[in-house]
């Protein structure tokens, strides 16, 4: 049964049809499927199916849609939703409800998810304690294999994810992880103590989300335990949870490099005037810088009105400047995001993209030069002094794609040392910049060469 057939049934309330057809349905398909549904429909299926289906496919949906789908429900459904779904992602729904709202839903909760939730809500925010779970497997170290497995099938129902099974001491200290397989493997009277390694990876509750992306990266784990500072188990963290934080994060960073502020909800749910106000503060303060451009041309308008053929090159000099420049920030930016380059590592990168312009500029400078020669020899619109008109766009756009590099490659570095986001030296922001101090390069350039002959 596809979407359409999905919500016939829902529209006909045939109930029978409907769990009929979502059987082997996965939470993700049935999520995906009554998107298009209204508020009411959607409340329906969610009443048709089982309370875990139903939590987890309350969990895939879209965080606007979550909200209405919570005011179409009655109380009783809402609670059950609640006290089903993953400590983690209920965490980030209360989170971002408003504060009324997120009242009224924790005294749906039962005591001991209330406690769970509270406990959850208490850490920082963007700190791995919002995202954990405390839902996992704990063993000792003097059980054996036999004992471990019958413990998993007793205790492990409510655990997010069972690949990995934590040892921990009789104060609760982690000790070990060990995987599944290898209890799987393992002779039943085997103990513990004889499979453990004691090499493990774990995270602190108050860590930022950025530090569990970069240990996920590194470590080829489904999950990661969170401890506090004394190494007590809390909980553990999957990384399907830190993907979306991954997620988030990059489109971050790509609205912001871009050039407006993030947006912080989807492209089609944020309304148009504050789409229009998250976008239009970048693009005052880049079309202000812009009118310095303006600007430096009316500093050298006598070189101009001299030798109007400067002017033909303009766009060509500015635009070379300021896309070297996009290219170094967007580089940079996203090689301190991956923690590829640290602030230490500022001398080395300028080293490097000091060569790199220059190598650049020459391969652009060069073109430009040749360009100008192949096509004086059938126009005279560059004039009897074309070689000078050359040499003047090549070296030009060797001194300022060379500069272009270094002021992209630099900006964010200097933004992460004054403890700003790296991102918000956007590419537009150092297309302006450069875009500026190439105009004075070029002229100034031109003004050595041309003195004397069209200067």
């Amino acid at each position: 049964m596809d979407g359409n057939s999905l919500g016939e049934a829902v529209a006909a309330q045939d109930i029978v049809q409907i769990r009929t057809a979502l059987k082997n349905w996965t939470p993700p398909m049935i999520a995906s499927a009554i998107k298009d549904l209204t508020d009411v429909e959607q409340a329906i299926i969610i009443r048709v199916l089982p309370r875990k289906a139903a939590a987890e496919t309350f969990q895939f949906l879209d965080r606007p849609e979550q909200e209405k789908l919570l005011k179409a429900m009655g109380q009783e459904e809402v609670a059950t939703i609640l006290n089903n779904m993953s400590p983690d992602d209920r965490t980030a729904l209360l989170e971002e409800s408003p504060a009324a709202i997120t009242k009224q839903l924790l005294t749906l909760l039962s005591p001991e998810e209330h406690r769970v939730a509270l406990s959850l809500l208490g850490y920082p925010k963007s700190s791995i304690g919002r995202l954990m779970t405390p839902h996992f497997v704990a063993i000792k170290q003097d059980w054996n294999v036999e004992q471990v497995l019958r413990y998993v099938r007793e205790h492990g129902q409510d655990s997010e994810t069972l690949n990995v099974l934590y040892v921990v001491d009789d104060e609760g200290l982690l000790i070990d992880d060990i995987r599944v397989r290898e209890f799987l493997l393992a002779h039943p009277n085997k103990l513990v103590s004889d499979i453990m390694d004691h090499r493990f990876v774990a995270l602190t509750a108050t860590d930022s989300e950025q530090v569990a992306v970069n240990v996920f990266l590194k470590e080829d784990r489904k999950a990661l335990p969170v401890t506090d500072t004394a190494g007590v188990l809390l909980g553990i963290v999957t990384i399907d949870d830190v993907l979306k934080v991954a997620e988030a994060e990059a489109t971050k960073e790509i609205q912001k490099i871009g050039g407006s502020e993030a947006f912080d909800e989807p492209y089609m749910s944020i309304t148009f005037w504050r789409m229009v106000k998250k976008r239009a503060g970048w693009l005052v303060i880049l079309f202000l810088g812009e009118m310095l451009t303006a600007t430096a041309m009316g500093f050298f308008e006598g070189e101009i009105e001299k030798a109007v053929v400067l002017a033909l090159f303009v766009p060509l000099i500015i635009s070379s400047g300021g896309n070297s420049g996009s290219q170094a920030t967007t580089l940079v930016i996203r090689a301190l995001a991956l923690g590829e380059v640290k602030l230490a590592d500022w001398w080395r990168v300028m080293r490097r993209e000091i060569f790199a312009g220059l190598a650049l500029g020459s391969i652009l400078g060069s073109i430009g030069f040749f360009r100008i020669a192949a096509w004086s020899q059938f126009s005279k619109i560059y004039g009897p002094h074309w070689f000078l008109v050359g040499l003047t766009v090549g070296v030009s756009l060797v001194g300022i794609v060379m500069w272009g590099t270094l002021a992209g490659s630099m900006l964010p570095f200097i933004l992460r040392r004054a403890g700003l986001d790296p991102a918000t030296s956007s590419a537009p922001f150092v297309a302006t910049l450069v875009d500026v101090t190439g105009l004075v390069i070029y002229f100034s350039v031109g003004y050595v060469f041309l003195k004397g002959t069209l200067l």
